[in-house]
């Protein structure tokens, strides 16, 4: 059962991120492997960790293309949700990408200063496919790098074995954990292989794991090094980002995800309950937490969680996380449950709050979180999958210091200088250089300014 505390009960630990992603012993020899060997280690690594090593790792267009046409066929409702999805999401990365101007400024006479907002070109995206292969990823990792301009977006994803290379498998007892089909034909999890044809995804990798981290901060025989990688994983993909960064760009190392409701009387407790739920089905280490300042709703809340769970076909998951890691927190008021919020900086915060004053002021009041879903009906979940939010966010409590994945990670701002010749503005910044080049004893970089004014 969820845990009921009062707001002086917290402990310290509450508001401390949760550690992912630390180096470790197997990350740190397949990221030196695949450096070194390129494919011949991703083969070794794929033998031990996936289902199967195809003799070509790229699944082809046509591969990607067939998936996508028969999700259509097969499961209609699933090809238009991703479509939607896609549609709504990449509308707003295109937003996001116009709020970044190009600009030249002349800032003293002579002097212009300018700023450009470059795409990368290459663009890595990683989308797991374990328990629940996540095809709402290859939306939120794949469009934003479309809307930036990226000129190669690659994504590599765990290979499963191909249909037509099953008959085979079976018969020699591989095509599973622990025994690999080697030689076959590329393949991926339809599902993810038509999200990624629908979303334009240039090349396709059935490489899984830290392998494929490794494959595209290095570059391979067949896969190759992109400027920036994003997307989540488990422990050890997010030990490998950890550590490739620098080579490349990350989005951010991800954590358990997380979930916190600032609710007052006149939020439904069977909706609250339900998106505790659904953060807690992701993992046994998620965090689910609802803060209000009514207890009577805080067990009413609890009560349904207890009687949702009955029926849930991730109980299982979800029972764990909501015992070990839920809670509800009575707040003496609700500017307290803002400086909750605060200091927890969640990955999702949701005020299930009436319109009115009172949510205006909290809306205010709060500001770090990844996310921040407004009133009753703005369900986390619509952020998850359809509403053009990504759903790639900060967790830990490093929303205090950064956003979400968005178009931004795929831009570089870089700055440009044109000076005219004996304008006051250039002999005035030339002077200034001297002096600081003398100040600080460089004694090239005061005469590079002046020769700029000396006749």
């Amino acid at each position: 059962m969820i845990k009921i505390q009062n707001y002086n009960e917290i402990e310290k630990e509450f508001f401390e991120g949760r550690a992912f992603g630390d180096s470790n012993e197997i990350v740190e020899g397949v990221l030196k492997e695949v450096k070194e060997k390129g494919d011949a280690a991703l083969r070794v690594y794929g033998s031990k960790f996936d289902v199967s090593v195809p003799e070509s790792f790229e699944v082809s267009q046509e591969e990607l293309k067939a998936a996508a046409e028969k999700l259509k066929i097969n499961n209609r409702e699933v090809y238009d949700a991703i479509v939607y999805s896609h549609d709504l999401a990449l509308k707003f990365a295109k937003l996001q990408r116009e709020s970044f101007t190009d600009f030249e400024v002349e800032l003293e006479t002579g002097i212009f200063t300018g700023q450009k907002t470059i795409p990368v070109e290459t663009a890595g995206c990683y989308v797991p496919a374990g328990r629940f292969p996540l095809v709402s990823t290859v939306i939120m990792t794949v469009t934003p790098a479309v809307a930036a301009g990226v000129k190669n977006v690659i994504m590599c994803t765990p290979p499963r074995v191909h249909p037509a290379d099953r008959t085979t498998a079976d018969k020699s007892g591989s095509g599973i954990p622990g025994k690999a089909f080697t030689g076959g034909k590329a393949y991926a999890d339809e599902g993810i292989m038509a999200a990624a044809y629908i979303c334009g995804v240039n090349h396709l990798y059935a490489v899984g794991g830290s392998q494929a981290i490794a494959a595209m901060a290095y570059g391979t025989e067949s896969i190759p090094k992109v400027d920036v990688i994003v997307g989540p994983g488990n422990k050890f993909v997010a030990s490998a980002k950890k550590a490739v960064y620098g080579t490349v760009g990350i989005d951010m190392v991800a954590g358990p995800t997380e979930v916190l409701v600032i609710a007052d009387k006149t939020a439904n407790p069977a909706w609250v309950a339900a998106d505790l739920l659904a953060q807690a089905e992701h993992d046994i280490v998620a965090q689910p937490v609802m803060v209000t300042t009514d207890r009577k709703f805080a067990e009413k809340v609890s009560d349904e969680i207890e009687t949702q769970l009955e029926t849930l076909t991730t109980k299982a998951t979800a029972r764990q996380s909501i015992d070990t890691y839920g809670r509800i927190i009575i707040a003496e008021s609700m500017e307290q449950a803002a400086e909750i919020a605060n200091r927890k900086a969640p990955e999702h915060l949701e005020l299930a709050m009436e319109a009115g004053a009172e949510r205006d002021k909290i809306k205010e009041l709060v500001h770090n979180y990844g996310s921040l879903f407004i009133g009753h009906y703005a369900a986390e979940v619509f952020g998850d999958y359809a509403a053009g939010l990504n759903h790639t966010l900060p967790t830990s409590g490093s929303a205090k210091f950064t956003g979400g994945l968005s178009v931004r990670m795929f831009l570089k701002t870089v700055t440009t200088l044109r000076v005219d010749e004996g304008k006051s503005g250039t002999v005035k910044s030339a002077v200034a250089s001297g002096y600081l080049g003398d100040a600080e004893g460089l004694a090239g970089h005061a005469k590079a300014a002046r020769l700029r004014i000396t006749k």
